[in-house]
């Protein structure tokens, strides 16, 4: 077998550094059995390298090119330009040409021929490379078709392509090309077959797209199509287009556009029998490859050709079922405020520490909530709670549950009975007579914390292990604490009644957002705060706020001590990290890096923080919260006293305002000690890692992260590991984290939106769900990470989550805007407490909103204005 030239049949599943993505998908097709793939070969990746390697200007070029970003635009299409040249000027090698040379003699040589690209980087799960290397239809005779194979190699090097593999952080390097050399097929239709619906993501609905000629019409663009839809071997829809124009090739070769008869343009391109034909075609392709499909199509002299198959990278992969039945998952994420990828052990711990029913999918975790949907009494309590925390969720559920058959309910499913009152009524009481509850909720999970950092010193193997297992139980116990939840839920139903009551008697809507302003006990307003205080000690040291604008890793704190103030800089720092350097960005996944694993990533937020504020402005803010707070407290209470029945009505409001601020603060609080006892976790299982490194049994002590906690036990009892395991697994989080994970998602993969029920926006307006009052217009500062924040006062954060580690950046802003977010999650607290106007939930607010903008945000209606 000659290793610069393979046919279809003689390519293996492992050759795909030799003949790129598409050959390979190819090769598989051809081996099919029933499926029809035109004749060919590939020109591998092995005759591209030896056209190549000696010339020294390419080499130059290619490593200059690496150095470049996707800014440095003219740079990129010069070196890329000069590439391109440089591989069509390229002469073929002899043994490519005669191997090319016998491969036509024997299909062909006088037959015409689709030269197609297929690089290593391409058709690949994880980057699907579509349409940026070039094709070439319906061409005839050998020195054509050798002339078009460099013209492929050079397409490697179209800016398009670079640039995509620059995005996706792909080395230009390590990049080649094969060239397809394939049987043409002068189809009478042709298309595109999506074996699940790219629209709403649904396994079960199978998309094709058909029309007339050759489908390159219909890739470009260039021309209409027919759209079909199968489910379960019915077609359920079709979209008939009236095709104007279509692609057809020449005797002569090349191909060339001709329009359509009127009488023809809105015929359908397949017949019913054809559609359903092709879908059987689809899911026997999808089958054998295990995955969803894109499947390019042809139909001549009426046998459907398969031309190509490539997994759909775009799809969020299907919570796993471990039935036949339908399933409805809710995100967790959404809920969470931290929609990123979670890594193996992520996962494993939260799932380890949840109670509710849950599921993996795309490296997130849903929530199944079918059974609460079946029963008409459960669906009601979840439907109140997401109109609360995530419209946009409801009105998703809400049209799972008008569809009518896709959740059945339970029958006899009477309403289930309400909660005794006067249990409620009792621990509330119990909690409104004792001032004291809060400060010994907390020093209970304080002095808890302090007992486990004490027994997990002398664990250690598996030992450790069991430990923490047991450990997680005390963990479990402390957040579900019926009591704990009784403080915070009393808080949270107050604000409800405040909004509701306030907005009946008094016209004012949202007035619990002032009243909620620097209450004590909120662990997360401190913590913003605190960081000023931080900026407090070091203001007074110029060589100090010198040396912290250059420093760029992790031991910076041991410089600290030679300038002028460092001790009391460094003493400040370790004071803060000592309450709060477990905190990080998506401090729901363990494997993320802590504070205190990387202070250097708070060293921005304290610079700002000298040079936007004055001294003791911590003090200052909270006091003005509170001056606020009493300020609307009194103002709510004059008016309603002024109202028939006004003493009884100030009387209720006065109690309902003293639960808010007296218990809303701790809603912050068990997240904390959560996160809290996670760090503890993480620097003891480190310890076994890095004994893991030193027996040679992993590579680095991050490589835990990819496993589960059941795997990583397994691992340190037996000092045994599948490293493919963990290779496959970081190439998997690589294509999670490029992936948006959907609010509602099904068993059958289908993504359920909502829509927010809004009336009389302004036009343009951007809609989302008013969490703190308030209008307030400025410069938008859209931040994805929050190391990059560079903010001025006065800007409006702009962004797709915050979580509790994003609290030091409000004390700088003076509003909020989130893509994720509910009226009671940690980013809608904090912005409450400040004072800060704020909408969350705004699907893709962080590419509607562009970076230095003016906007005004509507925090009391729930919209955005971009001026």
């Amino acid at each position: 077998m000659n290793s610069l030239v393979l046919g279809f049949q003689e390519m293996e599943k492992l050759q795909l550094m030799l003949i790129g993505g598409k050959g390979l998908n190819l090769g598989e097709l051809s081996k099919i059995q029933g499926i029809q793939v035109p004749e060919g070969f590939c020109v591998t990746t092995a005759g591209y390298q030896i056209a190549i390697e000696q010339n020294k200007t390419y080499q130059t070029l290619l490593d200059q090119l690496t150095m470049l970003k996707v800014e440095d635009r003219d740079q990129i299409d010069e070196i890329s330009r000069k590439i391109r040249q440089i591989l069509i000027e390229a002469e073929i090698p002899s043994d490519v040409d005669s191997a090319v040379t016998n491969y036509l003699l024997k299909l062909g040589e006088k037959d015409a021929y689709a030269v197609r690209s297929s690089a290593t980087a391409e058709d690949l799960p994880y980057a699907s490379f579509a349409g940026q290397h070039d094709t070439y239809l319906n061409i005839i005779g050998q020195e054509a078709i050798m002339r078009h194979i460099k013209k492929c190699w050079a397409s490697l090097f179209t800016e398009r392509a670079v640039i995509y593999r620059i995005q996706n952080k792909i080395d230009h390097r390590q990049v080649y090309l094969s060239v397809i050399v394939q049987k043409m097929v002068f189809p009478e239709a042709s298309g595109v077959l999506f074996t699940a619906d790219p629209i709403t993501s649904n396994r079960k609905l199978l998309s094709i797209e058909a029309s007339f000629g050759l489908g390159e019409a219909l890739v470009s663009g260039l021309a209409a199509s027919d759209c079909y839809k199968v489910r379960d071997h019915h077609i359920v829809e079709m979209r008939i287009a009236s095709k104007k124009l279509a692609v057809y090739g020449r005797k002569e070769g090349g191909t060339e556009r001709k329009p359509i008869s009127t009488d023809q343009q809105k015929t359908q391109a397949l017949t019913e029998q054809q559609i359903l034909q092709l879908a059987r075609i689809g899911r026997h392709v999808e089958s054998y490859f295990g995955c969803p499909q894109d499947i390019e199509w042809c139909l001549a002299d009426d046998t459907f050709y398969i031309v190509q198959s490539r997994p759909i990278t775009t799809l969020f992969p299907a919570p796993e079922v471990n039935d036949q039945g339908n399933h409805v998952y809710i995100s967790v994420g959404h809920q969470q405020m931290m929609t990123d990828a979670i890594k193996p052990l992520g996962l494993s711990f939260f799932l380890l520490t949840t109670q509710a029913p849950m599921r993996k999918a795309g490296g997130r975790l849903f929530v199944d909530v079918t059974q609460q949907l079946a029963s008409i009494s459960s669906r009601n309590i979840l439907l109140n709670a997401m109109g609360q925390h995530d419209p946009l969720m409801k009105d998703a559920i809400m049209n799972i549950i008008e569809r009518g058959d896709f959740i059945k309910s339970l029958p006899n499913d009477n309403k289930a009975p309400s909660p005794s009152r006067g249990n409620n009524t009792d621990m509330l009481a119990q909690i409104e007579n004792n001032p004291s509850i809060v400060s010994d909720l907390i020093k209970r999970s304080q002095t808890s914390i302090e007992e486990l950092k004490q027994k997990i010193k002398n664990k250690s193997g598996s030992d450790l292990f069991a430990f923490i297992l047991e450990d997680i139980q005390e963990l479990k116990r402390i957040l579900f604490d019926p009591q704990s939840s009784a403080v915070f839920m009393a808080a949270i139903n107050a604000t409800t009644w405040i909004n509701e009551k306030m907005n009946v008697w008094l016209g004012e809507k949202n007035a619990a957002d002032t009243l909620s302003q620097s209450v004590p006990n909120n662990i997360t307003s401190e913590m913003g705060l605190a960081l000023l205080d931080v900026a407090d000690v070091i203001r007074p040291y110029p060589e100090v706020i010198e040396y912290l604008h250059q420093v760029n890793d992790d031991h910076f704190l041991d410089e600290l001590v030679k300038f002028d103030g460092g001790k009391e800089a460094r003493d400040a720092f370790y004071a803060f990290l000592s309450k709060y350097g477990m905190r990080c960005a998506g401090e729901i996944d363990i494997t993320k890096t802590r504070w205190s694993e990387k202070p250097v990533t708070l060293v921005s937020i304290i610079l700002s923080n000298i040079k936007n504020f004055e001294a003791n402005a911590g003090k200052c803010k909270f006091e003005q919260g509170r001056h606020a707070a009493l300020k609307k407290e009194q103002e709510l209470l004059e008016r309603l006293n002024q109202l028939t029945d006004g003493e009884q009505k100030a009387k209720e409001a006065k109690r309902m305002i003293r639960l808010i601020r007296n218990f809303i603060g701790y809603r912050e609080y068990p997240k904390y000690g959560m996160i809290n006892r996670y760090f503890v976790y993480k620097q003891a299982l480190l310890k076994e890692a890095q004994q893991l490194v030193q027996a040679g049994i992993i590579h680095e002590k991050e490589d835990i992260y990819y496993l589960t906690f059941e795997e990583f036990s397994e691992a340190v009892r037996t000092k045994k590991l599948d490293r493919q395991k963990i290779i496959k697994r970081k190439e998997d989080y690589k294509l999670y984290e490029k992936l948006t994970p959907p609010r509602v998602i099904t068993s059958e993969g289908e993504i359920i939106t909502g829509k927010y029920q809004r009336e009389n926006l302004p036009a343009e307006a951007i809609a989302g769900l008013p969490v703190s009052s308030g209008v307030v217009e400025g410069r938008a500062r859209v931040i994805l990470n929050m190391e990059d924040a560079d903010l001025e006062e006065g800007d409006i954060l702009v962004t797709a989550f915050t979580d509790p580690s994003w609290t030091p950046l409000f004390v700088s802003i003076k509003g909020l805007v989130t893509e994720v977010g509910g009226l009671m999650t940690h980013g809608a607290v904090i912005a409450r407490e400040y004072g800060l106007p704020a909408v969350v939930g705004v699907e893709n607010a962080t590419k509607l909103i562009k970076d230095g903008q003016r906007i005004r945000v509507h925090g009391t209606e729930g919209f955005i204005e971009r001026l």
